[in-house]
């Protein structure tokens, strides 16, 4: 009885051998494994056989049964394989096709040329929550409760005490609450203002600065800020200090820097004037350092922030800050 079930896996391996198409193997399957196939037939028939035989080939049977079957799956498969259309096929041998390699957003580009200028200064690069709370986007750099940034105009409130942040200014007393003096750190991130035109969206980014120590004067704020600024144009580019007015900086200074597409002559991109603000900055109010529990008698510090998509607009020479976010491969791939 062995020999039959042997003999039937030989003739159907010989068949499968001489079947040319899909439909011959499919013949093949129903032939062999089918409800009246010859397995099946074998198998119906084992209780002639002696007792002592039957679980023997009744094993056997099985075993033929699921090797034909995957004998005439792979067969199938094999012959769909050499079926296909030349386009589908893959030829190993030919060289692999080259992936797209994609490029740093230009707002990226800025953001790493800032953080890595201010890196070599000393400045450790910090990040802080986007959802931020009342406290410290506000209190804790001295914004009182009635301060016009509060407006629902300019902040998106998530509620009563939480808000998307409107500056990456409240890393910095999150920074000090955890270190004691010297504290330089540098705090680049994503903010959000309900505002939207030509020059502002509802979300951009800035890169705020810190530096508290002993001795710590207004001159060291220019002087780092002018090796900033001659680093990121060039050493040709004169900047000037106008004074201004920061809840969290006193004295306070906006910084211009003269036009670099003009070079101070009068242009379009600087309303003729001949300047480009480009900064705020300022000596850390004493407010701000008791808030975090540090002796103003003995440490002072100066913070300045800036807008990256502004430094990228004089960079690139881009007249429209929206186009920052349209995705357009075409215009993104130009830097």
């Amino acid at each position: 009885m062995e020999n039959t079930i042997e003999r039937i896996y030989s003739d159907a391996m010989d068949a499968l051998a001489a079947a040319t198409d899909s439909d011959s193997i499919n013949q093949l399957s129903i032939q062999y494994l089918g409800r009246k196939g010859r397995i099946t037939h074998f198998l119906r028939n084992i209780s002639r056989l002696p007792v002592e035989q039957r679980p023997q080939a009744g094993k056997r049977a099985n075993e033929i049964k699921r090797l034909l079957e995957e004998k005439f799956d792979h067969a199938l498969a094999s012959l769909s394989e050499k079926t296909k259309p030349v386009a589908d096929r893959i030829d190993v041998s030919l060289p692999g096709l080259a992936m797209d390699i994609g490029a740093c957003h230009p707002i990226t580009q800025i953001t790493n040329r800032i953080c890595n200028i201010f890196s070599q200064m000393g400045f450790d690069v910090v990040q802080g929550p986007e959802v931020e709370t009342d406290y410290y986007n506000f209190e804790a750099l001295n914004i009182p409760k009635n301060h016009p940034a509060r407006d629902m105009q300019d902040t998106f409130y998530m509620s009563e005490n939480v808000v998307l942040r409107t500056h990456t200014s409240p890393t910095q007393p999150r920074v000090m609450e955890k270190r004691q003096p010297p504290v330089r750190i540098i705090a680049p991130g994503k903010v959000y203002r309900c505002d939207s035109d030509l020059t502002h969206t509802p979300m951009f980014h800035q890169v705020e600065g810190l530096l508290v120590d002993r001795y710590v004067s207004f001159s060291d704020l220019k002087g780092v800020l002018t090796a900033f600024i001659h680093q990121m144009f060039d050493d040709q580019t004169t900047l000037r200090f106008r004074p201004s007015f920061f809840p969290f900086t006193e004295p306070s200074a906006e910084v211009d820097i003269r036009c670099v597409i003009c070079r101070g002559k009068g242009c379009r991109v600087c309303s003729r004037t001949g300047w480009i603000e480009i900064l705020g900055s300022g000596m850390v109010h004493p407010a701000v350092l008791e808030n975090v529990e540090y002796d103003t008698s003995r440490y002072t510090g100066f913070a300045f922030g800036m807008g990256v998509e502004r430094i990228a607009m004089l960079k690139f020479g881009i007249d429209d800050i929206r186009r920052y976010f349209d995705n357009d491969s075409r215009f993104l791939s130009q830097f």
